[in-house]
């Protein structure tokens, strides 16, 4: 079986505001799981992995749920044809609450 292409990941600018938020000792275990989880196959869904409705955050098409108790939310975009995951936002949510930046998110 051949082995999948790796997708590169790339950052959002907003992406730092939103990290800037988010206690720095989750930040290795964030940067290690987008690597695992998005590099291979971010478009396969899974239990913690998938595509998102309309309105999404950023325009994101999928969402990545990690951390304990499946605390943080990555939402990306996928370009295929680019081989390129491009991350737009990381959030964090707080009971039925999804913070960006420290600032709730409504859709």
């Amino acid at each position: 079986m051949a082995k999948q292409p790796k997708f590169d990941l790339a950052f959002s600018p907003d992406v730092l505001d939103h990290l800037d938020a988010i206690d720095q000792k989750h930040h290795g275990a964030l940067q290690r799981i987008m690597e695992e989880q998005l590099s291979r196959t971010p478009d396969k869904e899974t239990r913690n992995r998938k595509p998102l409705r309309r309105p999404a955050p950023f325009g994101a098409s999928w969402e990545l749920r990690c951390g304990a108790q499946d605390r943080f939310r990555v939402s990306y975009k996928i370009s295929p044809e680019e081989h390129l995951v491009g991350v737009v936002a990381i959030g964090v949510k707080e009971g039925s609450k999804l913070f960006f930046g420290g600032e709730e998110f409504k859709p």
